[in-house]
């Protein structure tokens, strides 16, 4: 029982423990993928040794070595009382506890169904850690891309996006942003995103490949909520993607996306300085709305250099 008394005593400052860990299958393995399981290598090794095993078994032969020992998380987890076997969900530190009653089938279960229908879909992403570079935020676990906006990757293959930091800052308040209609196809690299701010427009490229499943409706009329929430509320659309891996190939994450931020606050600070000279950084603080306060810059000229567009 020592595996459940560690899950129900676990804080929630700790690291993060894989559902192989949790379930007592392996002694330590600490979850690298944000708890999305069908992107994590390791959990496709443990799965595949696992299912060896069960088919050996059934075949009245003994699986050898540490190899042999090897069972799924799933059938380690049958063996407790069905009121102490935890909820995935509990597992991947999403609800508070909960019991599963469906023996882990969670493709039928309702409980299931009704957190991806009333949790997932309308739940906002929190980022655990956020970097300072420069002055913009960079939340860790998310994937960037270089137009500036980002992917929050989410169970049953799914993904949330948004705008960073950067360019949020960069136009400073916006009245509207529009994406297509739910049902509707995204391509990467493409210009999918419509910001607007009075007068302006700027076309935004989409991070992923797939079709929308959901879209913040209250953007549409209130853009300046993804300005005070950019990583968070301020998502603008979830889609799911025709192949995430390959997506994700092309975008940056950690010390990737830290290191290309650096670069474009430093292209940022040349074209203000050219503009209105080194005093108008106010210190190196740049500030929530930096073509409001320099419309000098030119609307037309930021959004071509740095979204790419």
């Amino acid at each position: 029982m020592e595996t459940l008394n560690r899950l129900e005593n676990r804080s929630a400052g700790e690291l993060r423990p894989c559902v192989w860990m949790q379930a007592g299958v392996v002694r330590r393995k600490l979850c690298q993928s944000d708890y999305y399981c069908a992107a994590c290598h390791f959990d496709r090794i443990m799965g595949r040794v696992a299912e060896e095993n069960k088919k050996l078994r059934k075949a009245d032969k003994v699986p050898q070595g540490k190899r042999g020992k090897i069972v799924s998380w799933k059938d380690k987890l049958k063996e407790y009382p069905p009121w102490k076997r935890p909820c995935l969900h509990y597992m991947k530190d999403r609800i508070k506890f909960r019991a599963c009653n469906h023996e882990y089938r969670c493709s039928d279960c309702e409980f299931d169904q009704y957190f991806h229908d009333q949790y997932t879909v309308h739940a906002v992403v929190t980022p655990v850690e956020v970097l300072d570079v420069n002055g913009f935020s960079i939340p860790q676990g998310y994937y960037f891309h270089r137009g500036h906006t980002w992917v929050k990757i989410e169970e049953g293959s799914s993904v949330r996006v948004g705008m960073d930091d950067f360019a949020l800052r960069l136009l400073g308040p916006l009245d509207r942003i529009e994406v297509p209609l739910m049902g509707k196809e995204v391509r990467q690299d493409r210009a999918d995103i419509s910001v607007s701010r009075g007068v302006h427009q700027a076309k935004i490229l989409s991070p992923v490949n797939g079709v929308v499943t959901a879209i913040n409706s209250q953007l549409r009329d209130q853009g300046r909520l993804a300005n005070e929430d950019p990583f968070s509320g301020g998502w603008i659309m979830r889609v799911h993607p025709e192949n995430l891996r390959q997506d994700l190939k092309n975008l940056m994450i950690n010390t990737e996306t830290r290191d290309f931020m650096v670069g474009e606050a430093e292209q940022l600070y040349q074209i203000i300085e050219e503009v209105g000279g080194p005093l108008s950084t106010d210190g190196g603080y740049l500030g929530d709305d930096i073509y409001g306060s320099m419309p000098q810059l030119g609307w037309e000229r930021l959004s071509k250099l740095f979204f790419r567009t």
